[in-house]
Order: structure tokens, then C-alpha cells, then sequence
């Protein structure tokens, strides 16, 4: 523990802390059986155990109180009732550790001070200790996940109980954890919402307390609750606002998921009873709950249920790739044509810089060494966008390219499938950034990902994009910054639908997955990287050397799988 000198340096840190601390949305989950969750075939026997702290020290000081109950923030057994022991009894009644968690980078990095020197203790009756953190996110009252970068002072008020012992008196709602074991403590569910259109599943991030079933949690979550403020202009939730869970809890009997509603349920048409199964579906599989039904019931009798139809994600097969001329899918050592596409981009005379080809292959988006996009189709090649500075283009899966210069990250525009249109602008395309080097689509089409220039600044950043009745992309979303980089990108993927393949350099080259909506880890890529291909899962990731070689994962390192790899191709929405 390291103890600061000046409480001025404590107090210039503001209440950036309090906003952290002190969000207005429902509660994070503390009882319902909320569970870590488990894959497919899991046991509960097969989990780590949980983080345990342990209550307050006989005779310990003000700064040692705030201390282990800091540290206490990790045990989130019983609404936190290891904490609880280090407050004043008034004080327990009334904390909501629940409003929020602050994550700092390590217990070691804390400097904690008292206005009651240790010499002074034992004569003194009350006491104000301050903390200082070196804060690296937070997670809001609804299990929303941020960056939050920056020093925040966390002030703490102790009195003298009755039995002479320190207690706290005053403190901020929510708890403090710090990184390395966030991930210990905190387990990310992503929710499911469907987009506009009623066709796609959208996942929304969010972190709750690891318990034995997070069945009850996310349930919770959906029903009642709503996407968050970035994501919610392009999604909806299939659950009306006026159907609740008739019971605080969800069981799993027979992986059929039991989930009692209020009485409104029952007059619900067979429409929107499919979706909300489908919806909820999606989210326990998602969550790790081995389910393979929901079944609704109100006052005890079931509710006829079915499935609504949704896109789901077409299946991978050997990685796009433009070889001596010819572009296909790479299999073993074959080159397999994509049918409608190889040809036309076979018959193309100049530099060819991007590929990115439709999930269904009926179309790409094509960049050539002149800067110019176009799409490229089974019976022709027509030019879409010929501005100066364009960065590369990408695809959504309604088919339209998606373009933008790199000086001008507002001007970005779409072009759809038939030529006699004009391309459409895109209203409130990320109107702070004054440069943009990646901007890629993700496969539900209702989120867009780009690395943007913000004054000195580098960011990842994500928006909600919002289609009219047609499927026409007309304007975005507020942009929600993901995380920031310290290296300019040089390429950027979507891997899987809440990851993004974020490839940096040119000092190190280095591949970062990050969450969008929680962390991120980084790997080192291969010395010479130039761009990176994304897929599903991790192991399908592929990156594209400067020398043409093709580069696959093989356990922690990198292996070459190819070479002669003019263009390393990418997939509408990866």
C-alpha cells in the first residue's frame, strides 16, 4: 500500500469517481441464482473457485478498514455481505454495491491517506480516508461495460463504533475491483435484441456477478430491461414493456427453461410470442445455459410458442485470397473460384488493393490501386465511388458498399445493388473525428466499427446504424468508443458478432481482440503484417504479410499456410 503525501493531489481528482459509481438503471443482479456460465457439457465442478476476502482485522485503522473493504468488493456472495462488515450499521442498510463497479489497474497502484496520522489513531474518534485509483473501466447499474481511463478520487468518512472499532460511516455506492481479477469476479453475457427488421440477432454485452446458473440473470436482464444507449436506435426487444417475470427465478428442468409471466402474456399474439422465445433462446445459448426450449407459462398454464426465422451466419470454408490472378477460396492448396465473382475480378487489369465479398457470394466490394471502389457482380463491374482518399470498403448484408474518404470521416455514403441509383449519404457518421483509416460493417448489419483520428487521439469506436423501411442505411447512431490505441491501425475485423480484430503498427505489429462492450487482450502478429482476415472463432483468424505470405494461427505463434498472397480477402461482416 503506497500513502500520498498531499491530500490536494487526492482532492484535484474531482468526483469523477461519484459519476462512475452512481448510474440510474436497474440494479446488477445479487440474487436469483446468478450463475458463471458454463458450456455445453460443463459441470460446476469444473469451475475455478471464486475470489474470497475476509472481514475486517480486530483493532485495524482507518486506512486498513477502507483497504479490506475495498478489497471485499470481490466477494459478491450474500448482496456483498463481507463488505457490509467494514460499514457502520446505518451505513449497511443503505449501500447499494450493486449501482456500479469501478475497475483500477491493480491493489498495488491504490494510494490510500487519512486526515488522521497512525500516531494520532488511537486517541482520535472519527476520520476521513481518500483513495486514489488508476481507473481502466466500469460497469454501470445495468451491466454496461466502458473505458474509463484517468486518475479518481474515492473519499471515505470513519467513526469510532461503541466496541472500538473503525467503521465506515460514509461511502460512495458500488465497489471497486481491480482488472487482473474483474474477469474472476464479473462474467459477460451477451443479450440478445433483434434488429429493425425483425430478421437478425444483435448481442449486447453486459456483466454481471458469477453465481451457479446464469439462467435467471439474463432473463431478468431481457425482460424489463433495454439495449444499451449506443445500440438501442437499431435494435428491439420482442418482450413488451408491460409483460414482466411472474417469479425471481428461471429454472432449467430437462434443458427446458421454465419462465413464468405476468398475466399480459396471455393475451399476446402467436407472432410475438415466437420472438420473444427466439429472443430469449438465443440469449441462454449464448450465455452458456444448456437449454434446447424455452417454455412460457402464466399462472401455471403454457403458452403456445414457436420460432420466428432469423439470418443465421453462413458457414466458413477456406480463406479468400487473390493469388497470381486468381481469387477464391483457398483450400489445402486449391483455389476455388467463388462463382459469380472470380472471373470478372480474374479480368481486371489493374492493381486490385480490397476485396470484400457478400455472405452470400453474389457480389464484392473492390478497391483498386487508383483508389476507386466498385461492384463487382456475376455480369459486370460498376464503379461506385471515385472520391480521392478513400479508405477500404466494406460490405453489409443487405448489399450495400459502404465508402468514405480518410479525410473525411463525416462524408461516409452507401451504394446499393443497382447502378441508375445514387449513392446514399449517411447522416451523423462520426462527427468528431477529423481522419478515418478502417470502418467495417458487422453481419447483423446494425452496428458499424471504424478506427477514427479524435484531435491526438486514436479510437475504436462502434455506432448503431439505423436503416429505413427498406433496409437503406440513413444515418448512425452516437458513437460509443471501444477502446483507444497507441499505435495507428492497418486493419480492422470483425471476429465473431461482439469481437473486433484490431491489427496496429508499423513499430511491433500486434493483433488486438477486443470486446466490444468489455476488455481486450493483444498478441503479437508476424514482423511484416499488412492486414488481417476475420472469422468466427480465433483460430480462424488469418493475416496477410508484406511479402504475400499467408499466416494462420498454430497454438500461441504464427504459422505460414501460403504465399503468393496478393490480397488477402475478408467476408461481409468480418
Amino acid at each position: 500500500m503506497r500513502r500520498a503525501t498531499s491530500k490536494k493531489v487526492l482532492r484535484a481528482a474531482g468526483l469523477a469517481l461519484a459519476a462512475l459509481l452512481l448510474p440510474a438503471c436497474a440494479g446488477l443482479p445479487t440474487t436469483g441464482g446468478v450463475s458463471v456460465g458454463l458450456e455445453l457439457g460443463e459441470s460446476t465442478q469444473d469451475l475455478d473457485f471464486l475470489p474470497v476476502a475476509s472481514g475486517p482485522i480486530e483493532g485495524a485503522g482507518p486506512e486498513e478498514i477502507v483497504e479490506g473493504f475495498l478489497e471485499a468488493g470481490i466477494t459478491t456472495s450474500d448482496n456483498w455481505a463481507t463488505a457490509r462488515e467494514f460499514l457502520a450499521p446505518e451505513l449497511q442498510r443503505t449501500w447499494r454495491p450493486a449501482a456500479g463497479v469501478s475497475i483500477d489497474l491493480g491493489t498495488d497502484t491504490r494510494t490510500i491517506s487519512s486526515t488522521v496520522p497512525v500516531e494520532q489513531v488511537e486517541d482520535a474518534d472519527s476520520a476521513e480516508v481518500q483513495v486514489l485509483l488508476d481507473l481502466v473501466a466500469s460497469v454501470d447499474e445495468s451491466g454496461a461495460y466502458s473505458d474509463a481511463l484517468g486518475a479518481s478520487t474515492m473519499p471515505f468518512a470513519l467513526e469510532r463504533m461503541d466496541d472500538g472499532e473503525w467503521r465506515i460511516t460514509e461511502a460512495l455506492d458500488g465497489i471497486v475491483i481491480d482488472a487482473p481479477r474483474f474477469a474472476t469476479v464479473f462474467q459477460g453475457y451477451p443479450l440478445q435484441y433483434f434488429d429493425l427488421a425483425w430478421s437478425r440477432l444483435v448481442p449486447d454485452m453486459r456483466w454481471y456477478p458469477r453465481r451457479l446458473s446464469p439462467a435467471t440473470t439474463v432473463t431478468q436482464a431481457l425482460i424489463g430491461g433495454a439495449p444499451s444507449e449506443w445500440l438501442e436506435p437499431a435494435v428491439q426487444n420482442a418482450f413488451p414493456a408491460d409483460v414482466q417475470l411472474a417469479q425471481d427465478a428461471v429454472p432449467v428442468v430437462g434443458q427446458v427453461a421454465e419462465v413464468a409471466l405476468t398475466r399480459p402474456a396471455a393475451d399476446l399474439d402467436e407472432t410475438t410470442l415466437s420472438r420473444m422465445r427466439t429472443q430469449l433462446q438465443a440469449t441462454l445459448k449464448a450465455a452458456g445455459v444448456a437449454v434446447t426450449r424455452v417454455q412460457f407459462t402464466v399462472d401455471g398454464r403454457s403458452l403456445d410458442a414457436g420460432v420466428a426465422d432469423v439470418v443465421e451466419p453462413t458457414a466458413e470454408i477456406g480463406s479468400l485470397v487473390l493469388q497470381d490472378g486468381v481469387f477464391g477460396r483457398l483450400v489445402g492448396d486449391e483455389i476455388v473460384p467463388v462463382a459469380d465473382i472470380s472471373a470478372q475480378i480474374a479480368a481486371i487489369e489493374e492493381p486490385v488493393v480490397s476485396i470484400d465479398v457478400a455472405a452470400d457470394d453474389s457480389r464484392a466490394a473492390v478497391q483498386l490501386g487508383d483508389g476507386h471502389v466498385y461492384a463487382v457482380h456475376d455480369d459486370s463491374r460498376d464503379e461506385v465511388d471515385a472520391r480521392p482518399g478513400l479508405i477500404e470498403p466494406s460490405l453489409d448484408p443487405w448489399g450495400y458498399t459502404w465508402s468514405v474518404p480518410e479525410g473525411q470521416p463525416s462524408a461516409v455514403q452507401v451504394s446499393g445493388s443497382d447502378p441508375d441509383v445514387a449513392p446514399q449519404a449517411v447522416a451523423n457518421a462520426w462527427p468528431t473525428a477529423s481522419a478515418i483509416s478502417d470502418m467495417r460493417v458487422s453481419a447483423d448489419g446494425a452496428r458499424v466499427a471504424a478506427v477514427v483520428a479524435v484531435g491526438k487521439q486514436r479510437w475504436v469506436v462502434v455506432a448503431a446504424v439505423i436503416r429505413d423501411s427498406a433496409g437503406v442505411p440513413i444515418e448512425l447512431g452516437d458513437a460509443k468508443q471501444v477502446t483507444q490505441l497507441t499505435e495507428p491501425a492497418t486493419s480492422l475485423v470483425w471476429l465473431g458478432p461482439d469481437r473486433l480484430g484490431i491489427l496496429t503498427g508499423p513499430t511491433g505489429p500486434r493483433l488486438l481482440t477486443q470486446m466490444v462492450g468489455g476488455p481486450g487482450s493483444a498478441e503479437a502478429a508476424p514482423s511484416d503484417a499488412i492486414s488481417v482476415a476475420g472469422a468466427r472463432t480465433s483460430a480462424g483468424v488469418r493475416i496477410l504479410g508484406a511479402s504475400g505470405q499467408l499466416f494462420a494461427h498454430a497454438g500461441s505463434a504464427w504459422r505460414e499456410v501460403a504465399s503468393g498472397i496478393s490480397v488477402l480477402g475478408t467476408r461481409a461482416g468480418e
